[in-house]
Formats: C-alpha cells, structure tokens, sequence
C-alpha cells in the first residue's frame, strides 16, 4: 500500500473513456456519473430517513435498551464489508462488490422493517452495514478507473451535493410516514430505490470499469490476513463501543478485548506511518478519520443540546443542521474547481480550521442569551469546511495510489473515517455520561428516557471542546499531504 512502490504495466478488462474535453456529464460519462450519484443519493436518503424512525422502532420492537446497537452493528459490520471491498474489487473489479452491496443494503432493510423483535431487527441493520461497506469502496475504485484525474474532483463534489436533498427532505418525510403509515414503510420503501442504481449505474461500470488490473506479475492471490484483520477490527470496535456505553467496572473487560483486537488490526489494514502522519498517502488517510470522527462525534450532540437545554422540538433541533447539508455542497463545488488545484493543500488547512471554529462555537448555546440559531451557523461554516476537506482527501488517495492497490487504499480511507466515527463517539459518548449527561444512543445524540432533561451542560462542553482540539490536529495534518515536503 506504500505510495513509494514503482508502478508497474498493467492493462485492465474494460476500457477506461479516451479524454474528453467536457465534465463529468459529458457524453462518454453522462450514465456513469447519474448511476452512481443516484447510489449515494440511496445511501444518504437511508441515512437521514431511517435515523428519525429508529426510536419509534425501537420503542415498539421493545428494545429500548438495545438501541445503541441498532447503529453498532450497522458501523461494525460495514468495517468488514469495505475491507473485503478492496480485495475483491482489486482482484475481479468493482462491478461485483457493488452489486452484491446493493442487493445486502437493500435485504437489510426488508429484514428490518418486518422484525417481529429486536434481535431481528439487528440482524437486518448488520446486513444492511456489510452492504454498505462494500458499496462505498467499490464506488472510489470505480472513480479511480473511469475518470480522468482533472474530473475526479468534479465526481466527489456531486456525491457531495448528493446529500443536499436528502438531508432537508429525508427527516422530514420519515417523520411523516412514521406517524401516518408506521416506522415499518421508512424501511420497506427505501429498496424500491435500489431499482434506479441497478438499471442506470450497473451497466455503465461493465463497460468502464468492469475488469481486474492485471500487473506484470499477474493477479495477486487473495489476502486472508486481511480478512482475519478485518473480522478483528470489526469485533474490536463493537467491543468497545459496547464498554463505553454501559459505564461500570464489568464494562472494562468488553474494552480491552475489544483494544487488544482493534490496534493489530488497525496497523494491518492502514498504511504504515499512518499514525505518525507520515507523508503523502498515510496522512491522507489519518485525515479522513480526524476529519470525519471529530465533527461526526460532535454533529451528534447539537440536536440533543438544542433539546434539552434550550427547549426545541426535535424536529426545529434536527432542521438546525440542514444548512449543513448546502454548503458541504458549496464547499465541495469550490475545491472541485480546476484553477483551485494549486490551493487545494492550504483549502484544506483552511477548512479544518473552520470545522474547529465550528465544532468550539456551538456550545455557546448553553449560555442563555445567546441566539438559539447560532449553532445552525456554527454547522454551516463547519459543513463548508468539511466540503474543502472529504472530496479531495478520496482525490488524493487515488493519485497517490498504484492502479493495483486501489481498492486497499480505497478501503484504508473508509476504514479510517468509520473506525475514527466509532472511536470517538464512544470517548464523547463516554465523558458525557460521566459528567451527568445521561445515555445517549450511538452517535445520534438520542437520550434514553427522562436521563435527557438533566442532562448537565458541563457534560456537552467534555464533547465538543476535545473535538475541536482534535479537528485542529486534523489542519496540522492537512500540511503533510505531500508525499515531498516543500523546500526552503
């Protein structure tokens, strides 16, 4: 996976489009840029919609107090799926994990949204995450291969605005099918989508992305290390999110089996140096995780904090993020831009920086005359930096990669951003319990019961002051993306 390994001749079962002077909608990618997109469209619709259900469910399933694991096991089995994406799409290409993605995200969401108890109900989210791990591996390979390096920018930042809709539309009518249809149609409606990526996208990758990359040497067999390493990061993970969110000293057993299995497999399945942030490709992996967990474990919280503490309906506390979901958009359209690949290093200092500013205003919402809407701006510029940040750290991974180790690398990125997102919504998780903050459900910011209204403000400043700390670690990183450091 070392970005210093000589390139080696290869040549690939599909063709990759000849150069085109257009975008990414130009005739030669026009179906493969709307297939795709419409796949993170499903994946970002189920994200927002299914996260307003999920208590409802829970609630009527009896499993109040397994609701953090409806997310669990949705984050832990998708760790998995994106390692076996890689293996599988550097061996055979994208097309079959992604498919096979598709079709477990879609069964998912049948086993969910027909349990009959809990238990099923958590089978249908583990089989929901695997498929989504292998899809979202197996779309950046498909972006390595089929587009030229000057539009693999363009391709990010329409993932990007992908969201948009989704993330305004999405609570909104879940919400309402919720409470005219029941919980149940959130997650039987959704699959209906997977018709569109499958007739649109499918068919287009065969033709531009479909085969293997054969080097010189001759495919390379498949890695079982990597597929124990997997299982292991996977079982690790759901270990210590499990430890750090029942607070008692049984609980510290659970935490380091789950530490003991999570760290091998972290050095194994990153690039080495990763966590020195060494130059070029490991620091572009360690950034997406600082990136991702520190606002991710942050977002979390602004819903309840609105809640409990200012008096908001969870409906005016969730729409306080929906600008949220705009200027990710506009932060990512800016980067795309050709004339901004010069800058595209100090933009994405830059948007670290205003993730920190972001994620350290917010609390200022506590205090009681300041205006209730000033954590909606906070995310709004916090958004806007995260846009300048994720699209290219996906763009410089695939320059940074051989075409051979696209699929690993694709694969360190997710894993990185997903174990950084459960690692540190379990730390934030944890601190604010311990300071009075009651239980919160897996990263959603969730209360259980009357534990919500005593929540201590104190116990909202333990998470978001170390985030921002931690996004400001991210904008130091962001100066190390350069695999050559600059010369005086």
């Amino acid at each position: 996976m070392s970005v210093l390994k000589p390139r080696v001749p290869q040549t690939a079962d599909a063709s990759v489009p000849p150069p085109s002077q257009g975008g990414v909608l130009a005739p030669p990618y026009r179906t493969l840029s709307i297939g795709m997109v419409s796949v993170i469209f499903l994946i970002a619709f189920e994200a927002t919609a299914v996260g307003t259900a999920m208590p409802v469910a829970a609630r009527e399933l009896d499993g109040i107090g397994l609701y953090a694991f409806a997310f669990s096991a949705y984050f832990t089995t998708s760790l998995f799926g994106m390692v076996l994406a890689g293996q599988w799409a550097d061996l055979q290409g994208p097309l079959r994990p992604l498919a096979v993605g598709i079709g477990a995200f879609a069964a998912g969401l049948v086993v969910s949204g027909t349990a009959g108890v809990m238990w099923v109900f958590l089978l249908g989210r583990a089989v929901q995450g695997f498929g989504g791990g292998l899809v979202i591996v197996a779309l950046y390979v498909v972006v390595s291969r089929a587009y030229e390096e000057r539009l693999r920018p363009a391709i990010m930042a329409a993932f990007a605005a992908s969201w948009v809709v989704p993330s305004i539309v999405g609570p909104l009518a879940a919400g309402t099918v919720t409470e005219r249809l029941g919980w149940r149609w959130v997650f039987l409606a959704i699959p209906v989508l997977v018709v569109v990526p499958l007739v649109v996208a499918l068919p287009a990758i065969r033709r531009t992305a479909g085969g293997p990359v054969r080097t010189a040497d001759g495919p390379e067999p498949f890695d079982r290390r990597r597929i124990r390493l997997a299982l292991g990061i996977s079982a690790g993970a759901g270990l210590l999110q499990y430890a750090a969110q029942d607070l008692r000293w049984l609980s510290l057993l659970p935490g380091v089996v789950g530490a003991a299995l999570l760290v091998p497999a972290v050095r194994g399945l990153l690039p080495r140096g990763t966590y020195r942030a060494r130059r070029g490709l490991p620091s572009v992996v360690l950034l997406r995780g600082v990136a991702a967990g520190a606002f991710i474990a942050a977002e979390s919280f602004v819903p309840l904090m609105l809640v409990t503490q200012r008096g908001l309906s969870p409906t005016m506390a969730g729409f306080s993020l929906a600008l949220g979901g705009l200027t990710w958009a506009v932060g990512s359209w800016v980067q795309s831009k050709g004339r901004m690949e010069p800058y595209r290093q100090r933009l994405m200092v830059a948007g670290m920086v205003m993730v920190a500013v972001a994620i350290a205003t917010a609390p200022a919402v506590l205090v009681p005359w300041v205006p209730v809407w000033t954590p909606a701006l906070a995310w709004g510029l916090g958004c806007f930096g995260m846009g300048l940040v994720i699209g290219p750290t996906g763009v410089l991974l695939m320059k940074l990669s051989p075409p051979q180790e696209a699929g690993a690398n694709s694969a360190a990125l997710q894993i990185s951003d997903a174990l950084a997102n459960v690692v540190l919504l379990a730390a934030g998780g944890a601190a604010f319990a311990a300071l009075g903050g009651g239980a919160v459900g897996a990263g959603h910011g969730l209360a259980r019961g009357a534990g919500a209204t005593a929540s201590h403000p104190t116990a909202f400043v333990a998470v978001f002051l170390p985030m921002a700390a931690v996004a400001l670690v991210g904008a130091w990183v962001a100066t190390r993306l350069d695999p050559t450091p600059a010369r005086p």
